[in-house]
């Protein structure tokens, strides 16, 4: 069975799709330091942890419905299934690092002499 030839120029349109949403998400930090929300308010800690996570679920959500379809026939895109488990693999290992993290601080928080 052959795979389809890849490509690339759909591979290059994708690089570009995430470099410009990068610098969309940059800009409001360097504007001044405010995160994206109500004008000039921070959002809280735990609304912006709950965010994060429910977006790493959306992003293996997809990339389990991707794998679905492609072990059923629904879809013959072997790449856009690999690139989908890629983003799964790195959003979930960005937010394991962060609670890693969070973890340390804390520690380093509670073993503070009073």
């Amino acid at each position: 069975m052959m795979l389809p030839p890849v490509d690339s120029s759909a591979i290059l349109k994708l690089r570009q799709q995430i470099l410009a949403q990068n610098v969309a998400l940059r800009a409001p930090l360097d504007q001044g330091g405010v995160l994206p929300g109500a004008p000039g308010e921070q959002p809280r800690f735990g609304a912006a942890l709950d965010t994060a996570l429910r977006q790493v679920s959306a992003i293996q959500d997809q990339a389990g419905a991707a794998v679905t379809a492609y072990e059923t026939g629904q879809s013959h895109d072997l790449a856009s299934v690999m690139i989908a488990r890629q983003k799964a693999s790195l959003a979930f290992e960005a937010t394991l690092q962060a609670r890693n993290r969070l973890i340390g601080a804390y520690k380093d928080v509670m073993n503070l002499p009073l």
